[in-house]
């Protein structure tokens, strides 16, 4: 059992001021002028606002060169350059996914991220060995950190054979979700691709989040390809569309016909805001009642030197991207970071109410929207209860 904790002095994001009171790991009661007996261990938040810890929605902590020296990039534009870059870069330097894993996970959860979903590459070079690694570090932080790992073939299925039963083995091996990735333009052939990625899904019953990079018409084909195995296999709720380009290429009237398919079977898209491709409409979303919901994706990495393990800094890239001004406004680009990806993602118990999981943020903001866009050092961090950092830094 966790130690119980009182958290006094903060404010909830609609600016009441309350006390909370942690016991086993959960919020126990929210209200002011808690009272507790004298060996309850008490932190005075001195007025902070308060946050639920932040959700990261899609990254890659097995690729990462967080901390390592830097790697210069000479890759080719094509996503396919891109892949078999990494590839034999991995494989020629003996990467390290378990050690690069650990080390960025605990930034990003001394940044305030206490909730995670984490692709990891799956193909025939490397089998399993990236799984494991990641592996080894969601059980070290098993405590403080709950981590939903992908299974993910990033160089394609169906175009190394054999692909398919080692994320089969990776599913039994421990991971929690089946990876996909552009069934037309990189497997070549999207009804095989999707058969085969829903079957599997449907055989070892785990949800699907499968990367859309694909354009215009040839991504809403593929789009309503998936919709239609959702409703035939009935999986309604699982299933999430990393990235979507599709969706902010296509014209409005097509746009939106799709989303009611999306909105009704309940498929949710993420997005990482990019600035140089089209994205979902932010607005047409919430108008058709579709989930939309925010990750980094790679953190430096030898596809990006971007990146960095902080949530608040994601949203405020949501915030610019979807032109998000009003306090009001940037509140739902904090959604993002937040309730929407719990929701997403299947994250329970997760908010700022009695019951749910005590991972809280504190930091020095009057409101959400100045939180977003000014990105303070976190000055406390806790996660299932326990204090995991302290003014940006981790103590786990």
């Amino acid at each position: 059992m966790e130690a119980s904790l009182l958290i006094t002095n903060v404010r909830l994001p609609d600016g009441t001021p309350v006390d909370i009171a942690v016991n086993d790991g959960r919020i126990e009661e929210i209200g002011p002028n808690l009272q507790r007996s004298a060996d309850v261990v008490r932190e005075n938040g001195q007025g902070a606002l308060v946050l639920p810890g932040f959700v990261e929605g899609h990254t890659h902590l097995d690729k990462t060169n967080w901390g390592l020296p830097w790697y210069r990039n000479d890759v080719g534009p094509k996503l396919t350059d891109r892949i078999e870059n990494e590839r034999s870069w991995r494989a020629s330097t003996g990467h390290d996914a378990g050690a690069q894993s650990l080390a960025l996970a605990r930034a990003f959860l001394a940044a305030g991220t206490t909730r995670l979903r984490t692709h990891v590459d799956i193909d025939t070079d490397a089998g399993l060995r990236h799984l494991h690694g990641v592996l080894a570090t969601r059980a070290k932080l098993a405590e403080v950190m709950e981590i939903q790992i992908v299974a993910f073939p990033q160089s394609g299925m169906l175009r190394r054979a054999g692909t398919d039963t080692l994320l089969s083995d990776a599913l039994m091996a421990g991971a929690d979700v089946l990876g996909a990735l552009d069934p037309a333009l990189i497997d070549q052939d999207p009804v095989t691709s999707l058969d085969t990625t829903f079957e599997m899904a449907n055989r070892h019953q785990k949800p699907i989040d499968i990367h859309l990079h694909e354009p215009g018409e040839v991504g809403a084909f593929t789009f309503n390809l998936l919709l239609d195995r959702v409703k035939a296999l009935g999986m309604q709720g699982r299933v999430v569309v990393s990235h979507a380009f599709c969706l902010g290429m296509l014209a409005d009237r097509e746009r939106d016909a799709l989303l009611v398919r999306i909105a009704d079977l309940d498929v949710a898209l993420l997005t990482t805001a990019p600035p140089s491709v089209p994205v979902p409409s932010m607005r047409a979303c919430i108008e058709a009642g579709v989930t939309l919901f925010a990750g980094n994706d790679g953190i430096r990495d030898t596809w990006t030197p971007f990146g960095k393990p902080d949530m608040l800094e994601r949203a405020m890239f949501v915030g610019m991207r979807y032109d998000l001004r009003r306090d009001e406004d940037l509140a739902l680009a904090f959604d993002c970071v937040s309730t929407s990806g719990a929701r997403a993602c299947g994250f329970q118990g997760y908010g700022l109410h009695e019951g749910a999981r005590a991972d809280l943020v504190l930091v020095d903001a009057e409101t959400v929207a100045q939180a977003v866009v000014s990105r303070p050092v976190r000055k406390l961090v806790i996660a299932r209860g326990r204090i995991v950092a302290r003014d940006g830094v981790a103590s786990i």
